[in-house]
């Protein structure tokens, strides 16, 4: 719940920045809403962002948004190239698709090295997801209560102590400049 717009003021914050890295999202919404999605955040981000189809390469620079009714679950190949993955296994939390499936395999992915952000929402998606990035390195921020419309999936990292930051919507992506390009 508040989620698109949530994401484009977060993309609008790092226009033009971050462009090194690819960014995966997972939005709980149905089918053909998604694509929309895609569409509208381009203009917001000022970057491509596309709905992930099976088996893409991911791109740095590019935001891929995982279908309605697909869990998306990047995966490496030998090669070294990260492809988007979609598969309809069985919901996570009521959602497909969920964050929990794409969080495990960004974290085997990126290890120590992935940032997640936990934005508005209902539900605790996500929650168990950030515990394997955690136990694997990475880091994750948080969006707070006072700027989420609903505070359901921030808190569940939140009560678990999994967050490296919690910060109202407008600062999540100063931090996250400040972060990935600070230790250049």
């Amino acid at each position: 719940t508040g989620g698109p717009q949530a994401l484009a003021v977060l993309f609008e914050s790092i226009k033009g920045r971050l462009m090194s890295v690819p960014i995966f999202v997972t939005q709980h919404m149905p089918p053909s809403f998604t694509a929309i999605l895609a569409e509208h955040l381009t203009k917001s981000a000022g970057r491509p962002c596309v709905e992930a189809k099976h088996g893409e390469t991911a791109q740095p620079g590019y935001i891929y948004i995982a279908p309605g009714d697909y869990h998306m679950v990047p995966e490496k190949l030998q090669s070294g190239q990260v492809v988007t993955q979609l598969n309809q296994n069985s919901p996570e939390n009521y959602c497909r698709p969920a964050a929990d499936p794409m969080l495990r395999a960004l974290s085997t992915i990126y290890g120590s090295h992935l940032a997640v952000i936990v934005l508005t929402g209902m539900g605790q998606d996500g929650m168990e997801g950030c515990k394997v990035v955690v136990a694997n390195g990475g880091h994750v921020i948080a969006q707070n209560e006072e700027s989420c419309v609903v505070y359901g999936m921030p808190k569940a990292v939140v009560d678990n102590q999994l967050c490296r930051k919690v910060l109202p919507l407008s600062e999540i992506g100063g931090y996250m400049i400040q972060q990935l390009e600070g230790k250049r």
